[in-house]
């Protein structure tokens, strides 16, 4: 299942138009094996937190926070050569991971799926994702159990677009023990903003776009909507912005759209029931009668 979802993320991903990212792979029993040789089961939270922060903090402040957790002298100085395995490949990994780890079985465990994984990957293949072992990939969710999934879209600034892994104890909680689990998910935010960054959305998709209603938050979303509504049925393509963000960002949308008219509708318009245009194309504003926008909107698309 695992490698079926490494699939998906590869399958998907790359139907979007990304041509560079990293599928990041570790497995939670490792992670255990690792505690174990440190003789620190009991702050296995702690450790897996901290180097899970590699990437934000660095080495040396990973070390630190470990240290304020309790972890002792010996423990950090064993763990330390873990956080500079970047560079290596993943079979050069496996050789080491599977002697640093040689006195826990459950680490062993552990890099024995992970080599299950890896190889049934190669031998599969992948369109445009780069798979690597991360061995201070943790996530700070406690329940997984197994592997554990990130995705990374590289050479864009932007924290895992995908994650996931396997979680079989996790219907325990809910009365139900004893069934494997193991699930992903998209982070379609996320995902959104690379696309744009990388001018991945189809053109077709981006141009047919006539109205954009800007968002300032429920009342006005509540005053906007039947107008949108109308707008639609009168055949217009019509959307209101999904949040109340700031102005700049709402407008940059509209840019990119390259919609024609963005409506502006705040607390002066909801009282005068009227709403404030803006022609895009030569930065004109007029402020209408609400009812009268659909004519205006034929007048100008004829």
């Amino acid at each position: 299942m695992e490698v079926e979802f490494i699939q998906i993320f590869d399958q998907v991903l790359s139907r979007l138009g990304l041509n560079d990212f990293t599928i990041k792979l570790n497995n939670r029993k490792i992670l255990s094996g690792i505690a174990e040789i440190t003789n620190e089961k009991e702050r296995l939270i702690d450790i897996t937190v901290a180097i899970d922060k590699l990437d934000k903090i660095g080495a040396e402040a990973v070390l630190k926070e470990m240290s304020d957790k309790g972890v002792s002298d010996a423990a950090i100085s064993k763990i330390q050569p873990l956080l500079s395995l970047s560079a290596a490949s993943n079979e050069e990994l496996m050789v080491w991971m599977k002697d640093f780890l040689k006195e826990s079985e459950i680490g062993l465990a552990g890099v024995s799926e992970l080599q299950t994984v890896l190889d049934w990957t190669a031998k599969l293949g992948l369109t445009k994702a780069k798979l690597v072992f991360d061995v201070t990939l943790a996530r700070g969710l406690n329940y997984y159990t197994g592997a554990i999934f990130e995705v990374q879209a590289n050479g864009v600034k932007m924290g895992s677009i995908c994650g996931g892994g396997r979680y079989d104890d996790l219907t325990g909680l809910f009365g139900k023990a004893g069934l494997p689990g193991v699930g992903i998910s998209f982070g379609a935010d996320r995902i959104y903003d690379v696309m744009q960054t990388l001018d991945l959305f189809p053109k077709e998709l981006i141009s047919d776009l006539d109205v954009l209603f800007l968002n300032f938050g429920e009342r006005e979303m509540l005053y906007i909507l039947p107008i949108t509504q109308n707008v639609r049925l009168a055949g217009f393509n019509a959307e209101i912005y999904p949040d109340a963000a700031k102005l700049k960002k709402q407008m940059k949308y509209a840019d990119d759209r390259k919609v024609k008219f963005v409506v502006i509708a705040g607390e002066e318009e909801i009282n005068t029931a009227q709403i404030t245009l803006k022609n895009m194309t030569d930065g004109l504003q007029q402020v209408i009668s609400s009812d009268r926008l659909i004519d205006f909107l034929k007048e100008n698309f004829s």
